[in-house]
C-alpha cells in the first residue's frame, strides 16, 4: 500500500472524520499516517441464449481502502465503494434497456472498523467488518462482498493460527448467491431466504470459529459457522505447492458439510445432507501451465455456501456446482505465457446432473467452453477478454444454447 501526500474529496473526508477540533491536528499531519489502497473495474458483458434473448450491460466498481494509524496499539479501517448498494458489487448501467441513459453511481461506506494488535501474536477487529471465512467473500474487486458488524480474533499459538469471531448483523439477506426454500430449488441464484420465501433479517447472529497451520509443505485449515436460527456448517482443506525444478505442481483438496436448521426451511428440507467436496491439481512448465479441478455434493443436497465465489463452493464462468444436488463438476484450462504481459487459456467446464428435484429431470449435462486472453500492460494494470459457449441441456423444457463474450479491465493501487 502507499502513503498518498494528496487524497480524493471522499478520502479526505474519511479521514477528517477520525480527528477531533480538540486535537487541534492539522488534515496535514493525519493524511501521513492514512495508507490507501483500492481498485477500479470496469466490465462489459454480452450474452445471447437461444430461448431466453440478449443480455448485455456496463458494470462498474471501485474499492477505495482506508487505514489511518490512531496509536502504536490501534487502526482504524474504512472500506468506500462505488457499487451496488445492497451486495457492494458491482453497479449496472444497463444498456440493453433503451429508456435508459447513462445513469451516475453512488458512493457507500461498506468497512468501518478498529483492529487492535496490543497484545503480543494477536489481532482484534471489532465494527462493521467483512466477513472473512471460507463461506464467504471479505473482499472483492469484480464481485459482492458480504460484511458484518462484529468482532474477529484472530492469534498465532506457535506455529497454528487461531481464529473466533461474533457478528450479530451482516448484509446476508441481500449478498447471498444461493437460494433456500421448502420447495427444494437449491440451484437457483438468488437471494437467501427462508421457507414462507421471506428475506432472511440481517440481524440473525453469526458464530464461527476456525484453526490454520502448515505441516511442512501443506497447508491445513479447518472452521465451523453457525448462523442463528438458518444452518451450521464445518470445512475441511488441505493445499501444497511443490517445486520439482522444471516442474511446479499445486494441489488441494476441501470437504464442505451444511445442515439447514428446522426453523428456517420445515424439517422436510432440514433432514437433507449438503455437502461439496472438490479436488484440484495445476501444473506449471516453462511457458505452459494446465488446471483440473473435479467436484461433487451430496445426492441430498449440494448447497455448501452462501457465495459462489468463496472457498467452499466451486464454479466456472456461467456454470457452479454450490448448491446442485447429485451432481459433479469438472472444470479445466490450459494455458501459455506467450509473452510477458500476455496470456492466453483454453477453458472447459462440464456439470452433471443425476437429479434436480423439481426443477429439471434426469441426467442432464450443461457444458461451457472459452477463450480468455490476459493482458497486463503494468504491475497495476491489465484486464481479459472472454468468447465462448454455453450449453444448458433441458433449461426451462428446452435445450438451452448462448454466446458470451466479456471484457474486464482492472486498475489497482
Amino acid at each position: 500500500m502507499k502513503k498518498f501526500a494528496k487524497m480524493s474529496l471522499v478520502a479526505a473526508v474519511a479521514v477528517a472524520g477520525l480527528t477531533t477540533t480538540s486535537s487541534a491536528k492539522a488534515l496535514e499531519e493525519a493524511i501521513k499516517n492514512v495508507d490507501v489502497s483500492g481498485t477500479v473495474v470496469y466490465r462489459y458483458d454480452d450474452q445471447n441464449y437461444d430461448h431466453t434473448g440478449d443480455v448485455d450491460n456496463n458494470k462498474y466498481k471501485i474499492g477505495l481502502t482506508l487505514k489511518s494509524k490512531v496509536n502504536d496499539d490501534v487502526t482504524a479501517v474504512t472500506r468506500f465503494i462505488v457499487g451496488s448498494q445492497d451486495d457492494a458489487g458491482f453497479v449496472s448501467l444497463d444498456h440493453a434497456d433503451s429508456t435508459k441513459g447513462d445513469a451516475q453511481a453512488d458512493v457507500s461506506l461498506s468497512n468501518v472498523y478498529f483492529s487492535y494488535t496490543g497484545i503480543a501474536n494477536t489481532t482484534i477487529n471489532f465494527g462493521k467488518q467483512g466477513l472473512t471465512t471460507p463461506w464467504t467473500v471479505a473482499i472483492d474487486a469484480d464481485s459482492n462482498e458480504q460484511t458484518g458488524t462484529g468482532i474477529l480474533a484472530l492469534t498465532n499459538v506457535g506455529p497454528v493460527t487461531l481464529a473466533g469471531a461474533y457478528f450479530n448483523q451482516t448484509n446476508l439477506n441481500t449478498s447471498s448467491d444461493v437460494k433456500i426454500d421448502g420447495s427444494k430449488a437449491l440451484g437457483v441464484t438468488t437471494k437467501l431466504v427462508d421457507g414462507n420465501n421471506h428475506v432472511l433479517d440481517g440481524d440473525k447472529n453469526i458464530i464461527t470459529v476456525g484453526a490454520m497451520g502448515n505441516i511442512g509443505p501443506v497447508a491445513l485449515d479447518a472452521w465451523y459457522l453457525d448462523m442463528q436460527d438458518s444452518f451450521d456448517s464445518y470445512t475441511l482443506g488441505a493445499a501444497a505447492k511443490f517445486d520439482l525444478d522444471s516442474v511446479k505442481l499445486s494441489m488441494g483438496i476441501r470437504h464442505t458439510e451444511l445442515d439447514i436448521d428446522d426453523k428456517l426451511a420445515g424439517k422436510e428440507l432440514a433432514k437433507e445432507d449438503n455437502s461439496l467436496t472438490k479436488v484440484d491439481l495445476g501444473a506449471k512448465m516453462g511457458i505452459f501451465g494446465a488446471n483440473v479441478t473435479y467436484g461433487w455434493t451430496d445426492s441430498e443436497g449440494g448447497l455448501a455456501a452462501v457465495d459462489n465465489d468463496s472457498k467452499a463452493a466451486l464454479q466456472g464462468w456461467n456454470l457452479k456446482l454450490n448448491g446442485v444436488a447429485d451432481a459433479t463438476f469438472l472444470k479445466t484450462s490450459i494455458d501459455a505465457q506467450v509473452l510477458p504481459s500476455l496470456n492466453l487459456a483454453l477453458n472447459y467446464n462440464v456439470l452433471d446432473k443425476d437429479k434436480i428435484n423439481g426443477v429439471r429431470g434426469e441426467d442432464l449435462t450443461d457444458k461451457e467452453y472459452f477463450l480468455q486472453a490476459s493482458y497486463k500492460m503494468s504491475k497495476n494494470f491489465g484486464g481479459y477478454i472472454r468468447f465462448g459457449e454455453v450449453e444448458l441441456e433441458n433449461d426451462g423444457a428446452k435445450d438451452n444454447d448462448g454466446t458470451v463474450g466479456r471484457l474486464q479491465v482492472q486498475y489497482s493501487f
